[in-house]
């Protein structure tokens, strides 16, 4: 409580003239730090004692105790003692193989310009020696040793942008548990536990965003969170360039906050006029590694591009995850994933990174295409190669000035117009080896149009 208070001391005495008061009125208004909106594309990482069950999911401690799914139970009767609970799990969590360097290296080979790692998940394992949680964490038991740091160096080291998960809420912490049977009338755990954790992992390691989780139980006054983002904002170590996502209580849904998330695996399809970003996963079925994932479960490298493309055209960007094993590496499924995905990116990366939405997000004649511009150039993402090797594109208008390349291709294109609008054109056949196979996607990269 001390440190708690320590930290809080600046805030309360200079709050009066920051630039930024603790309401949502005033917070709102902070514009978001350019370097996120550049990115477009980021790596999620869901780690902790969940990966050593490494079954069903990462709420397995949850789908056990808390909902008592028969899958998990089952699991749980067939394969461990009677009497084992979730904290025995933590001391086989051991790391032994975590090699950030190396992690770091394919993420910046991903393509990928940030990473976002679970600091700590509604289970309350910390990742690092956090003082709050004592004997629950990743230097007391386990690993032995911090796990956070090391990959915010590694990260940084290779000019990407590094960030922490946190879980607000954890599923049965007494503190947490008490709060919740007073209807959140009291703040115990707020105050003892998740407040004084932002704040140390702000101070410790300045991540560049905090994605805020577990705020669905209580408003976002329970949570004290227009406190710390006032805090966070102008007097923090990173109040120039932290970024943070939506998810600060049950009333800031796509509607406070930062960028926004709306829920998992949101896809609008539509532009949106806030900065949004769309989490998703390698797994469809889990953020958390689990043994019994199956090829089918994987989405494609053809599936994670398409998804990137339509997001960055709505004005999104784009967080994959991957979930680690708990002996600290990436399984070769993923990785494969992620050098796939960066392959292509280094071909069509110039549609990506910096641009902007269009005034068309996909085109109002062959819907597979997918626009993005940046410096005066259109790019135009083709989701799907036509049969007759001629592509209609009825959302460009042409000039006498208009050229068409394909990236990864040198020759410009030949290209005639379409009535009653748009124009048609001609794509190399075969299509170029260059390219990354088996990614379906292309870039037509067209300059002097409207």
């Amino acid at each position: 409580m001390a440190l708690y208070f320590l930290l809080l001391l600046p805030f309360l005495v200079q709050v009066t003239w920051c630039e930024y008061t603790p309401d949502w009125a005033s917070l709102d208004k902070r514009p978001l730090p350019p370097w996120y909106d550049q990115a477009k594309f980021g790596i999620f990482l869901h780690w902790g004692v969940f990966s050593v069950p490494s079954f069903g999911s990462e709420w397995f401690w949850w789908y056990w105790q808390g909902s008592k799914l028969p899958k998990y139970v089952k699991f749980m009767n067939d394969n461990y003692p009677p009497g084992f609970t979730y904290p025995d799990f933590a001391p086989e969590f051991h790391a032994e193989f975590y090699n950030p360097e190396s992690w770091a290296e394919l993420i910046a080979n991903s393509g990928a310009k940030y990473v976002v790692l679970t600091s700590k998940h509604h289970e309350g394992f910390t990742l690092w020696g956090s003082n709050y949680s004592w004997n629950w964490n990743a230097v007391d038991v386990g690993p032995k040793r911090d796990l956070v740091g090391p990959l915010a160096a590694a990260v940084r080291k290779r000019g990407l942008h590094f960030g922490l998960y946190h879980s607000l809420f954890e599923w049965f912490n007494p503190l947490f548990l008490q709060d919740k049977a007073t209807g959140f009338k009291t703040q115990k755990f707020v105050k003892q536990k998740t407040l004084p954790e932002l704040y140390e992992i702000v101070l410790k390691y300045h991540p560049e965003v905090i994605w805020s989780d577990g705020d669905a139980a209580a408003s976002s006054s329970y949570w004290n969170s227009t406190e710390f983002l006032a805090w966070l904002y102008n007097l923090s170590p990173v109040k120039d360039v932290v970024v943070v996502n939506d998810r600060w209580g049950a009333d800031c849904t796509c509607k406070h906050g930062g960028f926004w998330n709306c829920h998992d695996k949101y896809k609008p399809h539509i532009l949106q006029h806030h900065k949004w970003e769309s989490c998703t996963s390698v797994d469809k079925h889990s953020w958390g590694y689990r043994r019994d994932m199956s090829y089918f479960d994987l989405m494609t490298p053809s599936n994670i591009i398409a998804d990137l493309m339509r997001t960055v055209s709505c004005g999104g960007n784009y967080l994959l995850n991957v979930g680690p094993t708990a002996e600290g590496w990436i399984a070769p499924s993923f990785q494969s994933v992620l050098q796939a995905v960066g392959t292509w990116l280094k071909v069509n990366g110039e549609a990506v990174y910096g641009s902007s939405p269009w005034r068309a997000q996909n085109d109002s004649t062959t819907p597979d295409i997918w626009y993005t511009t940046s410096g005066g150039a259109v790019y135009a993402t083709v989701l799907k190669w036509p049969a007759n090797n001629i592509i209609t594109m009825g959302s460009i208008v042409a000039t006498t000035n208009t050229s068409v390349v394909l990236l990864g291709h040198s020759t410009s294109l030949q290209w005639i117009l379409h009535k009653p609008h748009g124009i048609m054109v001609h794509l190399p056949m075969p299509f170029p080896s260059k390219l990354p196979l088996p990614i379906h996607a292309w870039v037509l990269k067209l300059t002097g149009v409207q």
